[in-house]
């Protein structure tokens, strides 16, 4: 008999966030490569179409699109899912009361971003309330919540009483990351040159992006500012503007697909991460992977994903910081860069989240 980790995939249907529908997509095909002998996996998922994963079986389609099912689920209301092994990269869970003694049913979640409950006026109302009603029912019923760091554990204690049902599983960046054939085409078509820096975010405070700015603004350089949210370009322009950057050297991007990311970091002089909030830096682990200088605000989340891999230092150093990334410490910086990538893997995850569910 086959034993079967069913994982949500919700994101994959409808996507609400492009980091989340890749982290899905990326432990999905892990997971099928890493099952052991005797396990399998299928999908759960809301009515839609659905791209086919190798590996993974189509496993039970609900009657319900993704924004009904989320609200179902959000009032405990998951009729249709049946039980099971349940994994989840993100909240969205069909989390209840269960036996996992007796019928061995399990549940585990994941939480990537802690911005619901530290910054939460940066976010729509609906999607901070949803959050936040999920990690309550994860506190109840989840037999295991994953997140991508242990300063976001610590910080998410503070938040809800988990006790030791915390585990701790890196993302990584999207599998094959890396410069397209098409690099040089891409840049051009998002006019983009050479030897910029990079950096992520819009205006939200908690992106950081006036201090970024601040610290850039010396080098000379043009700046290409990624996810920015739609609608803002004008806005982060005029805050770059603010703070000592002029209108001419500022390039906000919005919607970049992985692709075209990957051309953007491979022709940077380096990446900059100003932001201190609780959430895995994906862009910091993409950065690294292409072996972009990584310069990034002192903060509990970049001291251990960082690590040894860029430079880590408290705002005010961040200027002098990103000069040495560019001048003397580049081809330095360039090395420790991709050695520190390495230790992200989705092959990783995957076989972490087999060791969650088989020590449940």
């Amino acid at each position: 008999m086959t034993v079967r980790l069913r994982i949500v995939l919700d994101q994959l249907v409808s996507a609400t966030d492009p980091d989340l529908a890749m982290a899905s997509r990326s432990l999905a095909l892990a997971l099928a490569e890493a099952a052991p002998g005797g396990c399998g996996v299928e999908a759960i998922a809301p009515a839609g179409w659905m791209p086919v994963l190798p590996g993974v079986d189509e496993g039970r389609r609900l009657p319900l699109g993704r924004r009904e099912t989320a609200a179902a689920w959000q009032l405990g209301v998951v009729a249709g899912v049946g039980g099971g092994m349940i994994h989840s990269p993100t909240l969205m869970a069909p989390l209840v009361r269960h036996d996992r003694v007796h019928d061995h049913d399990q549940t585990v979640v994941t939480l990537w971003d802690l911005r619901a409950w530290e910054a939460p006026e940066e976010m729509p109302r609906a999607q901070v309330i949803w959050e936040r009603a999920m990690l309550r029912r994860a506190a109840r019923y989840a037999d295991a919540v994953v997140v991508p760091t242990h300063a976001i554990a610590e910080r998410l204690a503070s938040h809800a009483e988990l006790g030791e049902r915390v585990h701790v599983i890196a993302g990584a960046a999207p599998d094959g990351f890396a410069a397209p054939s098409d690099a040089e085409a891409r840049r051009r078509d998002l006019r983009v040159g050479s030897g910029y820096l990079v950096m992520a975010g819009g205006v939200a405070p908690s992106d950081g992006l006036a201090a970024g700015l601040r610290a850039a603004a010396p080098t000379g350089l043009d700046i290409v500012i990624i996810d920015v949210p739609e609608g803002e370009e004008a806005a982060v322009t005029e805050l770059a503007a603010a703070s000592g950057v002029a209108e001419q050297r500022v390039h906000p991007r919005s919607g970049l697909d992985h692709g075209d990311r990957a051309a953007v970091l491979a022709a940077a002089g380096g990446f900059l991460a100003p932001s201190a909030r609780g959430a895995w830096p994906w862009r910091v682990i993409e950065a690294m992977a292409m072996g972009t200088p990584v310069v990034a605000t002192d903060s509990d989340v970049h001291r251990e994903v960082v690590l040894d891999g860029g430079l880590v230092v408290p705002e005010p150093d961040l200027e002098d910081a990103v000069a040495d990334a560019l001048g003397d410490g580049r081809d330095r910086l360039r090395v420790l860069a991709q050695d520190r990538a390495r230790a992200f893997s989705w092959q990783g995850a995957a076989e972490r989240v087999w060791q969650v569910h088989a020590d449940l």
